[in-house]
């Protein structure tokens, strides 16, 4: 019987409905994380007109959010590599629809924080879980495109959740927005159960690539009608709980590189975010003018996440990404010099939107196909949780930056800075795997993992 590696298996045959619909049903996971996001944002408002809060009283709700978020990132990564990738997805996704539903029935800011921080916990698991499944399930030569497109549904779900908040927040309430945000995870999740297929390669490199579940995947994979090879893995079972793996010879350098990335890109997205429309404000724009410029920012982030996604599929991944913060850091600069001319700033908010937003959505795309089966989701919700402390500091350096009155140059040519390191960084790990692939050209038993026993099991 022919022997088959898993990635080549799927490599091999079209993009199957199966895939198709996981892409989908990913895609609805992180939608939801978005309109969740944003439409807290949206209710904050109303939250301190009906409770009488001042606008410094807010802003542990939103660090509440980020703080779950990193602490979910942090414990259920390496649950997703442990015991599989769906059951870890499910559970995240009820356990932060069930805590924003509870939110809408808050009674005070302390009760809506602890649930803030809960529903965070859940999103912190579920975001990672999607992009680990997703990256597993692609054929090699489309995986960094189909990644960020799927990512994409983040920014769809941002801009869905403004517009419902904006059209329904006078009529339903923050309470009424909330919960629509609680119920929508929570009637995924029945749909998830059904339709969400296991990880193939992480159920062969578990041992059961022989079961009713990974023999039912390859089918739908491969159609009723073919002969099905005996699937193996290549990855190397190793030693050890996930989290250690990530600093093992072979992996360390570049999983710090990656946190070094995940870190600097964060950290301008929520500077930006959180800062930008007040900065333009304050340099003479409207407010209405502020906000449209700030919303350029999205917009190029959805572009610069497809179009580079499928750039790094054609060529050099980490270059790609690399020159695309290094062109980010131009337009941050470019912002600062161009307050009073619409046209340019329009343009250069436009690109940094696409160099950092986009490559952050490729970073996650890179984290997913640089790390092995078995630690694959810790290594990329744990870049993740490094990038959430990135966007709680990028937030609290704004209001610093402004607090120092410094000119509007000095804040982006400063913030400029840490596009630069994000673009070494990269550039470092591009010579890292070139080394690797050196190594292997010259020494196929080469990997960037120290040799161990693998596992490999098959389907009949």
């Amino acid at each position: 019987m022919q022997t088959r590696n898993v990635q080549q298996f799927i490599d091999h045959h079209p993009f199957s409905q199966l895939q198709k619909r996981l892409l989908a049903l990913c895609f609805l996971v992180v939608a939801i994380d978005g309109f969740d996001t944003a439409s807290i944002g949206f209710i904050a408002p109303a939250l301190r007109a009906e409770w009488h809060l001042s606008a410094g009283a807010l802003a542990p709700l939103f660090g509440a959010g980020l703080f779950g978020l990193m602490a979910g990132a942090l414990l259920l990564g390496p649950l997703a590599d442990r015991y599989g990738r769906k059951p870890v997805l499910l559970l995240s996704v009820a356990f932060f629809g069930l805590a924003s539903l509870l939110s809408a029935f808050a009674a005070d800011m302390t009760m809506l924080l602890a649930l803030r921080f809960l529903t965070g916990l859940g999103l912190g698991g579920a975001m990672p879980t999607t992009i680990t499944l997703t990256s597993e399930y692609c054929p090699t030569p489309r995986r960094a495109s189909l990644v960020t497109l799927m990512f994409c549904g983040f920014t769809i779900g941002s801009a869905l959740g403004g517009l419902v908040a904006a059209q329904l927040l006078a009529t339903v309430g923050w309470r009424g927005i909330l919960t629509i945000g609680g119920a929508l995870p929570l009637l995924l999740v029945p749909v998830l159960a059904l339709a969400l297929p296991e990880s193939l390669r992480w159920l062969t490199l578990r041992g059961r690539g022989a079961s009713p579940t990974a023999i039912g995947i390859a089918t739908r994979i491969a159609g009723p009608d073919q002969a099905m090879p005996s699937l193996v893995v290549s990855d190397i079972r190793l030693p050890g709980s996930p989290v250690s793996q990530l600093f093992r010879p072979g992996l360390i350098r570049g999983t710090l590189l990656l946190w070094a990335t995940f870190f600097m890109s964060l950290l301008i997205i929520y500077l930006l975010s959180s800062w930008l429309p007040t900065i333009l404000n304050g340099a003479g724009h409207s407010l209405s003018q502020a906000s449209f410029i700030s919303s350029v920012f999205q917009i190029g982030g959805t572009a610069g996440a497809i179009l580079l996604g499928r750039w790094m599929d054609r060529f050099r991944p980490h270059r790609v990404l690399a020159l695309a913060y290094l062109a980010a850091a131009g337009c941050i600069a470019t912002v600062g010099v161009a307050t009073d001319n619409v046209p340019l700033l329009v343009l250069a908010v436009f690109g940094v939107g696409f160099g950092v937003s986009g490559s952050q959505v490729g970073a996650n795309a890179l984290a997913a196909a640089f790390y092995p089966t078995t630690s694959r989701a810790t290594g990329v919700s744990w870049a993740s949780a490094v990038g959430r402390s990135g966007s709680v500091l990028g937030s609290m350096v704004g209001g610093a930056l402004l607090s120092a009155q410094l000119s509007n140059q000095t804040i982006f040519v400063l913030l400029a800075v840490p596009a630069v390191l994000a673009a070494l960084a990269l550039l470092a790990m591009a010579r890292l795997q070139s080394r690797a692939d050196a190594d292997a050209a010259t020494a196929p038993a080469a990997s960037l993992i120290p040799p161990h026993p693998t596992t490999e099991s098959s389907l009949p």
